[in-house]
């Protein structure tokens, strides 16, 4: 029998939750009306192909009817994922890339040794394919967007909750567990989009500037021949290029172990204080009509489901946009040095990945709409000028000592001044030590024994009492 929302039993002896089958019916693929599954996918910015849309509308259905461990269903971001990376083309590495990667990488190493005061890391250079990058890193993506994907899926659940009617409430039952689920679906499915849109445009495994696999160095050979395209360049000095910027991002993580969680943990803490605004959701749920693709096209490109930043949260992007400058400005300029010799095209490859890692690509520009997260180093330039006024100022032992803890980095203000940044911290230094000095003399006793000299000395006028007594006769 026909499900019937006016009749939730539906027959006698299997009855249904009204709710539960339509919503089943809807992820099923059965449509709901005159809703085509296809549309409502073209409109999310989902590829319109029916096996594929079939094959997703079925996994859906079963996450759906399934519990997860969080609010977001990573197991669905995963498949979709890799999904979307085997999209077009995705060939597995051959034999002939895995080596031409191997050598780059390696002679990479060796032009960095005289530029850097960091030692070699010793790693083994990979190649990796884009399905095999999706794999090594999705860890990572997983902890640097899990805070906020969970506000989101949150807030996505929470409106659907709050726009059902009343009656409709009540008869929630056994779909009451789908509800839950739908936010994190909804949402796994685009992070899933966004990440692998993602593998399609990065060439290395540090390309966005954050250790996206940790204690690895590979370039993605497929995306590397892509990025040359169009620039006129021999082949090998591109790969030669962007394997030493692979290279220089590798040893600075490997040889300054803290940097790595430093940026991590300060993209976690940004990503955990995102504000969803629910009223905009609400807005959505309650007038978005299912049957107008269109409608929920124009909808999703105004940036309803993008989180806002409170100006806590804006102050925190300015520390964070800070630090990712500071490492790609140590790698920008190191990579320059190490190329300056040897590849005549290094200027201008050095020009082409400044400008492409101060845009971004459509990837980047959907991953960013998605979690309210933007990782380009929006002051790259500044920090280039201010490692090479360092390596000026005080050498490349002493430009790359300022790695040796997060307290000794530059800040915003020394990007905007770097000639005044030496002057600064000297300034600086001699006020911790002045400060160590008076500490370490309290802890000693000094103060005391300044204090009884000072009491004696007024008690007895302030001189020694023999200089004031008159003296004897001479006998």
């Amino acid at each position: 029998m026909t499900s019937n929302p006016n009749n939730p039993s539906n027959d006698d002896e299997n009855p249904k939750d009204p709710l539960a089958e339509m919503l089943q019916n809807l992820m099923g693929g059965q449509g709901m009306g005159n809703i085509d599954p296809a549309e409502l996918a073209k409109a999310a910015g989902l590829p319109n192909d029916p096996q594929l849309l079939q094959q997703m509308f079925a996994q859906v259905q079963a996450m759906m009817s399934s519990t997860s461990e969080g609010p977001v269903n990573w197991q669905l971001a995963h498949e979709n994922a890799r999904r979307v990376a085997a999209t077009g083309s995705d060939p597995s590495v051959n034999a002939q890339q895995a080596r031409e990667t191997d050598e780059a990488l390696r002679l990479a190493e060796l032009w960095l040794d005289p530029v850097t005061d960091l030692s070699a890391t010793g790693l083994i250079g990979r190649a990796w394919s884009r399905a095999e990058w999706v794999e090594a890193t999705l860890g990572t993506w997983k902890r640097l967007t899990e805070p906020v994907a969970n506000s989101i899926a949150n807030a996505l659940s929470n409106a659907l909750t709050q726009q059902m009617p009343e009656e409709m409430k009540s008869m929630m039952g056994g779909a009451s567990s789908m509800l839950q689920n739908m936010g994190g679906a909804i949402f796994g499915m685009q992070l899933g989009q966004a990440i692998g849109a993602l593998s399609a445009e990065v060439v290395s495994s540090t390309d966005i500037g954050v250790p996206l696999a940790d204690l690895e160095m590979a370039l993605l050979p497929a995306n590397v021949a892509k990025f040359g395209e169009g620039l006129s360049l021999p082949e090998n000095d591109v790969r030669l290029f962007l394997a030493v910027r692979e290279a220089a991002h590798a040893r600075l993580f490997v040889q300054v172990p803290w940097l790595r969680g430093h940026l991590l943990g300060a993209i976690e803490a940004y990503a955990r204080g995102i504000h969803i605004d629910m009223s905009r959701i609400e807005d959505l749920a309650r007038d978005l009509d299912p049957s107008n693709p269109e409608g929920i096209q124009a909808a999703l490109s105004q940036g309803v489901f993008t989180p806002e930043r409170t100006p806590v949260q804006t102050a925190a992007l300015e520390k964070l946009e800070t630090a990712l400058a500071l490492v790609e400005g140590w790698v920008d300029e190191l990579t320059a040095e190490a190329t300056a010799k040897v590849l005549p095209s290094a200027t201008a490859l050095r020009e082409t990945v400044r400008r492409r890692r101060a845009t971004g690509g459509p990837a980047e520009h959907a991953f960013s709409s998605l979690v309210g997260l933007e990782l380009r180093p929006r002051r790259l330039r500044e920090a280039a000028t201010l490692w090479a006024t360092l390596k000026e100022e005080r050498g490349i032992a002493g430009r790359d000592a300022i790695w040796h803890h997060p307290d000794l980095l530059p800040t915003a203000e020394d990007l905007d001044d770097p000639q005044g940044f030496s002057e600064r911290r000297r300034l600086a230094e001699a006020s911790d030590s002045e400060v160590d000095d008076a500490l370490q003399k309290l802890l000693n006793g000094g103060y005391d024994e300044a204090g009884d000299a000072e009491d004696r000395e007024s008690s007895t006028g302030g001189s020694d009492p023999d200089d004031n007594d008159p003296q004897p006769p001479n006998k």
